[in-house]
C-alpha cells in the first residue's frame, strides 16, 4: 500500500521514525508529512490566515523516503501531502504519539485530528499512541500492535478512523488487544499558583477512579492495548426530527 505517515510530535520525533520503519518492513511505500515542531493539543486547527510553508527534507535512517516538513499543524500536514503530491494514498497513519490519546483527549489531540483529516480526503486512517512514563514510551510495542491491527484489516474496506493506544509494556506482557469505546473522562486536574496579579494553571491529568469498565482507559489499566473506532460527524441525528417539530 501507499501510506501517508504523520504525527503531532514533530518530524524528528522518535515515534514517527519507528512507525515509518515498521510500515516499510511490512512492504509498504510511505510518504512522511509532519510538523516542524511539536504540535500536541492543537486538535483540528489549520493554517489559513498566512501561507502554509512546506519543505522537502531528508530524515536520518529514512533517506529514501519522501518527507515533507510542514510549518503548521497536524491537519495541515495531511492537507499538504494531499494537495502538493501527485499521489493517491491508500491509508494514513498518525503517530506514534508519546502519551495516550484516550477518553475526551481525542477531542484535543493533534494525532487523532490528523487521522480524521485524512478521512475528509477519503483516506482511511489509524492514530497510534503509546503511554508516556517518566519521559519514555514503548514505541516498539506500539508499532507491533499497530501492525497486528493493520494486517487484519486487509478485507475491511470501510472509510474509518481507528484510535490505538498501547500501555507502557513490552509486547510479550500485553494481555491482548481490546476493541472498546472511548471513555468519558475529562482531563481537568490543574495545578494552580498565583503569580502577582495573575494565575498559572498547569494541566496535570484526569480525575482518578472515574473510568467505566468498558472504556479505553479501563482496559489500558488492565494491560490491554485498545482499539476504538471513532465518529466525527458532529450532527446530533437523534434530535433532528424533534427539533423540526418544535421549530416548524
Amino acid at each position: 500500500m501507499n501510506i501517508l505517515v504523520t504525527n503531532d510530535d514533530g518530524i524528528n520525533a522518535e515515534g514517527i521514525e519507528i512507525l515509518a520503519k515498521a510500515l516499510i518492513k511490512e512492504g509498504h511505500e510511505i510518504t512522511i508529512a509532519a510538523p516542524n515542531v511539536e504540535n500536541s493539543g492543537k486538535s483540528h486547527a489549520i493554517t489559513f490566515k498566512s501561507p502554509l510553508i512546506v519543505q522537502d527534507t531528508k530524515l536520518e535512517g529514512l533517506e529514501n523516503v519522501r518527507s515533507l516538513c510542514v510549518y503548521g499543524t497536524p491537519a495541515d500536514c495531511v492537507r499538504a501531502a494531499v494537495h502538493l503530491l501527485d499521489e493517491k494514498f491508500d491509508y494514513c497513519f498518525s503517530g506514534i504519539n508519546s502519551g495516550f490519546n484516550t477518553a475526551t483527549n481525542v477531542l484535543y489531540s493533534g494525532t487523532v485530528s490528523a487521522a480524521i483529516e485524512a478521512n475528509l480526503f477519503n483516506i482511511p486512517s489509524i492514530a497510534v499512541s503509546a503511554q508516556w512514563v517518566k519521559g519514555h514510551s514503548k514505541f516498539e510495542t506500539a508499532a507491533k500492535v499497530a501492525m497486528d491491527v493493520f494486517n487484519k484489516l486487509e478485507d475491511f474496506k470501510k472509510l474509518q478512523v481507528l484510535n490505538i493506544n498501547v500501555p507502557y509494556l513490552d509486547y510479550e506482557e500485553l494481555k491482548g488487544i481490546e476493541v472498546c469505546k472511548v471513555g468519558a473522562d475529562v482531563m481537568s486536574i490543574y495545578d494552580i499558583s498565583e503569580d502577582g496579579e495573575s494565575y498559572n494553571m498547569k494541566l496535570r491529568g484526569f480525575p482518578k477512579e472515574n473510568s467505566a469498565n468498558d472504556s479505553d482507559v479501563y482496559f489500558l489499566g488492565q494491560k490491554y492495548a485498545t482499539v476504538s473506532p471513532l465518529l466525527y460527524d458532529v450532527t446530533n441525528l437523534t434530535l433532528i426530527n424533534e427539533l423540526k417539530e418544535i421549530l416548524k
